[in-house]
């Protein structure tokens, strides 16, 4: 069996993901060669992308959607990479004027020769990526460029420091275990690591279901940033993971507390706007072709993540 990222994939048939090649930091002090400044920062996204949409849902809830503009890529991704196209929901790139996002990394280093993955935070006066680890942006955003948001309002605190020791733990084991867990299950090559990483998946799954049937959000009353790393996973699942994955022992659909809390988080004000199921099924059945050479786009599940929840009982 051929493997999607066969460069990502050991001996054993595991899924390996290749670590994030720019991790230059923004400031807000001028510390960096980065400083935080309106308008100089671009984010590079695809809604299909589960670590790209964390990106995206920050700068919303941190109200950064003028100080920081953005790009949607098409879904739909080829042997040459992300594209810059325009279509339903993506468009061409009106800052570099780039047709493939390969070209902002080799423009940034022209021996990188490594997988391009999204988000991408490009600066535009150096004319060159800044960062794209998505967990180093949304940490950047909350701590470097809170002070561009127009006064008035408050903004959640998603990096709390009186749990910072407990949630970098729970956003460590969600990663681990679910956001890098369902690719670990959809990429393995061997029926050995598919299994392994398929126990592994959903017995992380319903500890955090029962983790949610007592609070709320993960640390109580309001969600943090370890909710959201954990909603892009989840509100994928069982459009895409389920099936396309073999994450198959039960949807999110099926958990008592995890299907409510998928609901909630997603009738929060603004954050239907983020998701895009179009982009999402398509991406992952017609991209992922040694998974699905047929690449046959299917028409369900049927997925309503309107209906009442009934999670503002549990508070605390």
């Amino acid at each position: 069996m051929s493997a999607q990222f066969p460069d990502e994939q050991n001996d054993d048939g595991e899924f390996e993901r290749q670590e994030d090649a720019f991790r230059d930091w923004v400031s807000s002090d001028g510390s960096t060669a980065y400083p935080a400044e309106p308008g100089r920062y671009h984010l590079y996204v695809s809604l299909a992308c589960p670590w790209a949409s964390r990106t995206v849902i920050v700068r919303h809830l941190l109200g950064l959607e003028e100080a920081v503009g953005c790009t949607v890529v098409d879904p739909i991704r080829d042997e040459r990479g992300w594209a810059f196209r325009d279509g339903p929901g993506y468009s061409h790139d009106p800052i570099e004027g780039f047709s493939f996002l390969s070209q902002a990394y080799t423009t940034t280093d022209p021996q990188f020769q490594g997988r391009v993955t999204v988000p991408v935070l490009w600066d535009k006066t150096t004319r060159r990526i800044v960062n794209n680890s998505e967990d180093d942006i949304c940490r950047m955003f909350a701590e470097a460029f809170t002070g561009l948001v127009a006064p008035g309002g408050t903004l959640p605190d998603l990096f709390p420091k009186e749990i910072e020791d407990d949630h970098r733990k729970l956003a460590e084991f969600i990663y681990s275990r679910v956001n890098n867990g369902v690719y670990r299950a959809g990429f393995a090559s061997s029926q050995r690591a598919y299994e392994n990483a398929f126990r592994i998946l959903f017995a992380a799954l319903d500890e955090l279901d029962t983790r949610l049937a007592t609070r709320r959000y993960l640390f109580g009353s309001k969600p943090v940033e370890a909710d959201w790393r954990l909603f892009c996973t989840l509100v994928r699942f069982d459009a895409v993971y389920f099936g396309h994955f073999k994450c198959n022992l039960r949807r999110i659909f099926d958990y008592a507390h995890l299907d409510g809390y998928l609901r909630d988080l997603y009738q929060l004000p603004g954050i239907a706007g983020t998701v895009n199921l179009d982009h999402i099924k398509r991406h992952y059945y017609y991209t992922h072709d040694d998974i699905n050479p047929t690449r046959i786009v299917p028409l369900g599940p049927l997925l309503d993540f309107t209906r009442p929840h009934g999670r503002e009982k549990l508070s605390g």
